[in-house]
């Protein structure tokens, strides 16, 4: 919502000063078309070209995230901690094996069906049931176990990010394909040289369009959502990150209660429940 919030108002200024000053919108519209195919078309065919379909697959479903609120609040973050703490209670004072079956099956779990934001997240469950089922076969220690844990957070980051830096690339390219439409503008009126001067005036004019779009598309638009999606990237790594921190907690002896305040630690402080809201919740819970 923000970002249309955001665009709405760089439109308004831009646009409203240069009517404000005298300049005639009609010149801009009558060109756009023809510039924004230019741009947008030499735009697209660079990225299909740089980017395999996985990428561009990901930077789609990246482009509809930027449009939707953000998923990662404190109610999330509470039942999440909730959720790992009834696995690790059931764990400590029924034994590691008591959780085999949530484990294995967690869609049917009464754990996991009892926190139902985080219990239905697929990345979220496989994550955890992943790791707690190293646990429960014993083979592994804290240092192996984190050792794997970073190695997958790092490709789940990186292969994330790799739709950030496509939009990065098209902000990048954005400018000069705008020039590419100006150049191919000014060729335009250097074969109408006989026209009247008001003709090659206005020929001109719509040249010069298409890089003022180029560099307005990239900087208010494309790196905006570059930016964007780049935060929700960082912010998808900090719940794996959470559930991390937890879990080696518990493996290195601590109590649940304990272990689950060092998830809560890691998290950004503007979603970061405390202490007492999140004891709170999982008494109630």
């Amino acid at each position: 919502m923000f970002v249309i919030i955001g665009w709405l108002v760089a439109m308004a200024c831009i646009f409203g000063v240069y009517i404000a000053h005298g300049g005639n919108i009609a010149v801009i519209l009558h060109a756009l078309p023809f510039e924004m195919t230019t741009i947008f078309g030499a735009a697209i065919g660079g990225m299909l070209a740089t980017n395999p379909p996985k990428v561009m697959k990901a930077t789609m479903k990246g482009l509809g995230t930027c449009f939707k609120g953000g998923k990662y609040t404190k109610a999330r973050y509470m039942e999440l901690l909730a959720l790992l703490y009834d696995i690790l209670q059931k764990a400590r004072k029924e034994g590691l094996m008591s959780i085999e079956k949530d484990v294995e099956d967690p869609h049917s779990s009464p754990l996991f069906q009892k926190y139902p934001v985080v219990g239905h997240d697929h990345h979220v469950t496989e994550f955890i049931t992943d790791y707690l089922r190293m646990m429960v076969s014993g083979n592994l220690n804290a240092h192996e176990i984190e050792s794997l844990m970073d190695n997958e957070i790092d490709t789940h980051h990186h292969e994330a990010f790799m739709a950030v830096q496509a939009i990065q690339r098209l902000a990048g390219g954005l400018p000069a394909f705008g020039i590419v439409a100006a150049v191919l503008g000014v060729v335009n009126t250097m074969g109408s040289v006989g026209q009247p001067p008001a003709v090659l005036g206005g020929m001109i004019g719509s040249a010069l369009v298409g890089t003022f779009l180029g560099i307005l598309l990239a900087y208010a638009f494309a790196e905006p959502l570059a930016g964007l999606l780049e935060s929700k990237v960082d912010e998808d790594g900090k719940e794996l990150q959470c559930i991390k921190t937890t879990l080696l907690a518990s493996m290195q002896g601590y109590a649940p209660q304990v272990a689950i305040e060092f998830g809560r630690k890691v998290l950004y402080s503007t979603e970061r429940p405390t202490f007492a809201e999140l004891e709170a919740h999982v008494k109630k819970k």
